[in-house]
């Protein structure tokens, strides 16, 4: 019989302490856990419900839609994957429903029918593990757009499930995508753009139209006849983009394995205007007006303050890496809050009000480190869980080897 237990395999002496410290920390409750069975690898709100409702994508093979404020049957799921699903989207499918679009190991792109959960069109076509997926809509048709670790994106027809086109730089070698985002800003009718990152320190910009595509190539302020192709500000992998807005203009936000956020001003040609050191791999980002939050491989979420781009507080919670951050808008429900998903399987939210992060972060204070690391993490049923080979495949993912 085959073991999933890393105890019963030669781990060294900081692996070990890394187990058990995560071990005796899996107690805590703090940002109110809502625990699943599996490590949970993305995350987007449900527009039905942006205030109280997330779906996640599984390791398990699965994407489950979880109600945050909820203590009975909080979570409902989509099946069909046998692989781990590593993103998530949601968009316009087949008679114009909403469609949850989701990547998997396997290498396709998954659907579902958002209010009834009946399986969808499946798109194959990458050779690798699909990493991000976005939705667009171009000249009156809904598009589907993919990146992998095959170092592809892929534009499909979301009705028909026709591939249109494939994107890849020819000059400068484009790795494993790592998340891609739709520029609104920049789009118009017949074209969208695109924003990808990838495993390379290197941000894309791609216009895509229903008949083509190109990279947008721009000359470099200040010297006349040189082109840059890409956004260079990082030192390494680029894993998370987010595009949020700050008066009149459009900002790009950028987490990467530099250990660093940074955000890139539009009206500066995307050049850096502000760094946030975390100092560890930063696997996600989440803007408001007040706030710029990170979490990555640390496991702490660390609030910013977005206007004076000082450090104002850390929360701790999670036990294992965090990879996605999103923020629920607090329309007809609770107050606007971000929640955190992380490898550790659970689900926490976390308040954006200053007064009840202040008491947050006094209640943490305050109690004791060997109080905290009292409750061990009871064994799960084996359930959801990967085997060894594919715990070593996921740790290889996550450390973005190409």
């Amino acid at each position: 019989m085959q073991s999933s237990d890393p105890g019963n395999f030669f781990e060294t002496d900081a692996e070990q302490a890394t187990r058990q410290r995560r071990a005796n920390k899996a107690g805590n409750k703090y940002g109110s856990p809502i625990q699943l069975k599996s490590k949970i690898l993305a995350a987007v709100v449900d527009p039905r419900a942006p205030s109280s409702a997330i779906l996640v994508a599984e390791s398990a093979g699965s994407v489950r839609r979880v109600l945050l404020d909820q203590t009975e049957s909080p979570t409902t799921s989509y099946r069909g994957p046998t692989a781990p699903v590593s993103c998530l989207a949601i968009g316009g499918g087949p008679g114009g429903a909403l469609t949850v679009f989701a990547g998997s190991w396997d290498k396709a792109v998954w659907s579902w029918d958002l209010a009834t959960r009946a399986a969808g069109r499946r798109f194959v076509g990458h050779a690798d593990f699909v990493k991000a997926v976005v939705c667009a809509r171009v000249g009156g048709r809904d598009l589907v757009i993919s990146g992998g670790a095959d170092r592809k994106i892929i534009v499909w027809d979301a009705a028909t499930g026709a591939r249109l086109h494939t994107l890849t730089d020819p000059i400068v070698n484009m790795m494993s995508v790592q998340d891609l985002v739709v520029d609104r800003e920049g789009s118009g009718e017949g074209e969208v753009v695109l924003i990808s990152a990838s495993s390379d320190p290197h941000i894309r910009r791609w216009r895509v139209r229903l008949d083509g595509w190109e990279q947008v190539v721009e000359e470099v302020p200040d010297v006349p006849g040189t082109e840059r192709r890409t956004i260079l500000e990082h030192e390494t992998t680029v894993y998370k983009l987010v595009l949020d807005q700050d008066g009149d203009e459009v900002d790009l936000w950028t987490s990467s394995g530099d250990g660093t956020t940074k955000c890139l001003s539009r009206l500066k040609g995307f050049a850096c205007e502000d760094t946030f050191q975390h100092g560890d791999h930063v696997r996600a980002v989440a803007v408001t007006d007040q706030w710029v939050i990170t979490a990555g491989r640390d496991e702490d979420l660390k609030f910013w303050e977005r206007t004076e781009g000082r450090l104002y507080c850390s929360l701790v919670g999670h036990f294992d890496e965090v990879t996605d951050l999103v923020v629920l808008r607090g329309v007809n429900g609770p107050k606007e809050r971000v929640c955190s998903v992380s490898i550790d399987g659970t689900v926490r939210t976390w308040p954006l009000d200053k007064t009840l992060l202040d008491a947050l972060v006094k209640e943490q204070a305050a109690k004791p480190a060997e109080e905290e690391e009292e409750l061990v993490k009871q064994e799960g049923d084996g359930d959801g869980l990967l085997t060894v080979d594919e715990e070593a495949e996921l740790d290889a993912l996550m450390e973005d080897s190409d």
